[in-house]
């Protein structure tokens, strides 16, 4: 079973940068995609930004511009660098992979954006 382990979340002031990783217990070359969903308080699931295996990335209009998604082979580590944040960035972020039809997550990693 594959495990993915998030970290680098915490309190930032907005305007403030942010770099979350996501180790995974695997050959990341081996899924389809990589990415990040956010869940902010009260709201539903977002996709955020996604990487496919040949390097497509995917980000959703409200972070566009802001956030980097990329990877780190060697490592078996997906970043997702998050600048300008904004005060509607606080959410939990969840790093997932996609293997086929499945779609695997980690617990997550809070991200509050607050003056």
């Amino acid at each position: 079973q594959v495990q993915l382990v998030e970290s680098g979340g915490g309190l930032v002031q907005p305007g403030g940068s942010l770099r979350l990783s996501c180790a995974v217990s695997k050959n990341i070359l081996s899924f389809d995609a990589m990415g990040w969903y956010r869940q902010a308080p009260g709201k539903g699931r977002e996709l955020a930004a996604e990487i496919s295996n040949g390097g497509a990335t995917f980000y959703a209009p409200s972070v566009k511009g802001r956030f980097t998604i990329y990877r780190e082979n060697v490592k078996n580590t997906v970043y997702l660098q998050m600048n300008s944040l904004k005060l509607e960035d606080t959410a939990v972020y969840y790093c997932h992979v996609v293997d086929g039809d499945r779609l695997i997550g980690g617990r997550g990693a809070q991200v509050t954006v607050s003056s």
